[in-house]
Parts: C-alpha cells; structure tokens; sequence
C-alpha cells in the first residue's frame, strides 16, 4: 500500500513562510479565540474580524466554522507596525 505523499505535504504561503508549523505542536493548548485575541490586542471583536477578512489581520487556524489565533501570531502581527515617531517606522526584527 502506498501513501498519498500529496496528504502530508506542508503548505506554504510565500508572505509569510510556512502555514505555522514551525510552531510547537504544544501551542494548542495557547489558541486564542477572537474575543481573547481581540482582548488580548486591545481591539474590537468587530475590528480584528474586518482584519481577518481584508487579509490585514494576524494568521490565524480554523477548526470546522471556527476562528483561533496563537500567542505567536498575535505578538509577531503586533510587533510588525511599530513606530518611533508618527514618521518613523521601527526596523522590523529579523
């Protein structure tokens, strides 16, 4: 029996590298929903959802119907427009 080698292919999305999985298996037990992610950036429910539909929000998983958003995500997406003046963008961290 051979296995379909298209079923365990990875995924990668050229903006933003792999689909996550250089992230630890163990950040399941660290998915935020969008009401804690939302909480957790200071934001509106409503505004990171906009977010997520524009494509200008943090990555994020679903499980069936259902949005979740990692620690990681969350703290890269928010690091990435930092500013140290209203003219001057921070360097992004490499």
């Amino acid at each position: 029996m051979t296995r379909n080698t298209k079923e365990t292919e990875s995924y990668e999305d050229p903006e933003y590298g792999n689909d996550g999985d250089d992230e630890d298996d163990d950040d399941l037990d660290q998915l935020f929903t969008v009401e804690e992610a939302a909480r957790e950036l200071r934001m509106g429910k409503s505004t990171l959802n906009r977010y997520r539909c524009e494509g200008r929000g943090p990555i994020y998983r679903k499980h069936g119907s259902r949005v979740f958003y990692t620690k990681r995500s969350l703290r890269r997406w928010s690091r990435r427009d930092r500013y140290k003046s209203t003219s001057q963008r921070v360097r992004r961290d490499r």
